[in-house]
């Protein structure tokens, strides 16, 4: 059972990420209101699409690590991709974002991977 939570979980993330990355990429002003540091009217290219094309290439390296590797390469990964929603805090409240935002969605996303890299240990 744990197993099946552990990389259940990972699936999901995994294609969560992906699919905002898509969206940067597809719909960058939408996208970048919803991660709490809206584009500028002048338009801001580089960090809209350094985001999707991050956030995408992490949801699959996610899903390629889930079907190729072990649990403790998916931990591994987990643990260290943890790093990317604690850095997302900390540039949604220097640049003007909303507390609520900044650890309602990405702090809370960092505690959910870690979560999961924990369980993937546990395996």
């Amino acid at each position: 059972m744990l197993s099946f939570v552990a990389y259940g979980l990972a699936v999901v993330l995994s294609l969560f990420v992906a699919f905002i990355g898509a969206r940067f990429l597809l719909v960058p002003t939408a996208s970048a209101a919803g991660y709490g540091v809206p584009a500028r009217p002048d338009g801001d290219p580089a960090y809209l699409t350094v985001k999707g094309v991050r956030d995408l290439s992490y949801g699959l390296l996610g899903l390629a690590l889930i079907a190729f590797t072990t649990a403790d390469a998916v931990a591994w990964f987990m643990l260290i991709v943890t790093l990317v929603p604690l850095g997302d805090t900390v540039i949604v409240l220097r640049n003007g974002g909303t507390k609520a935002v900044a650890f309602g969605v990405h702090l809370a996303t960092a505690a959910v991977v870690l979560l999961d890299a924990a369980l993937l240990f546990a395996l």
